[in-house]
């Protein structure tokens, strides 16, 4: 049972442009991330060979700023029914490479072509202890675009500020009990969302290397704004 309920909060977030979002990514690959970063005295990601699958992180660019395309699980699916992901899933033995997994699956499951996407570059991968390697993968929408969510895979598809979720202030630590033991967590909850697990860590790894990139003087300084839709 999860330990922390929905929240609302209404934080200011920083703005960022694609061209921050791209001087992010091109800084140097870091270690992999897992599902095992907040819990080093119970770890859990399997050491055994991984199952490789890849995510796209689109952004689109609106009037208040980037956003996020995420979708709601649908309720019937046999893993993870009902949670917060990005588009994407298991890279399949015809797909040329991870990120050509990722696209095809976006066009499967929310109908974004791969046309319509313009890659900025790649997050560092994200272990699961369900035993997969996520290659996330970060892109922009070209154009306008309507999504038409797959209702095999898909309930709803959303799109929370990317202000809100690179804000630390809007991250939050949960935790529930898995197999015997206190699990701790990221979690982002923005409006009646509960975005958490892997698809909150590869968020925390955005704003990681967004927050870097302004350190090292790569990305401007970024710019208080509102976040619509937080409440």
């Amino acid at each position: 049972m999860l330990a922390a309920a929905r929240s609302s909060r209404h934080v200011p977030g920083m703005t960022y442009t694609r061209e921050d979002v791209a001087a992010a990514l091109a800084l140097p690959p870091g270690a992999a991330r897992s599902d095992d970063d907040l819990n080093p005295s119970h770890r859990i990601v399997p050491d055994r060979p991984r199952r490789l699958a890849a995510v796209l992180c689109a952004l689109r660019e609106g009037p208040a700023g980037l956003s996020v395309v995420l979708t709601r699980r649908a309720a019937h699916l046999r893993d993870h029914a009902g949670q917060i992901s990005f588009p994407g899933g298991k890279v399949a033995a015809e797909d040329p490479s991870p990120l050509a997994a990722a696209l095809r699956e976006a066009e499967e499951e929310v109908g974004l072509a791969p046309r319509q996407v313009e890659i900025l570059g790649a997050l560092d991968s994200y272990r699961t202890s369900t035993g997969y390697e996520i290659r996330p993968f970060v892109g922009v929408v070209r154009g306008a675009w309507q999504p038409v969510p797959d209702p095999g895979e898909v309930a709803e598809v959303f799109e929370p500020p990317l202000a809100f979720l690179m804000d630390p202030a809007n991250r939050v630590r949960a935790s529930r009990e898995w197999k015997g033991a206190s699990r701790q967590f990221y979690a982002m909850p923005w409006g009646g969302y509960y975005i958490w697990g892997a698809t909150a860590g590869m968020l925390k790894g955005l704003s990681d290397r967004l927050r870097s990139a302004r350190t090292l003087g790569i990305a401007r300084p970024a710019q208080p704004v509102e976040t619509p839709g937080a409440a």
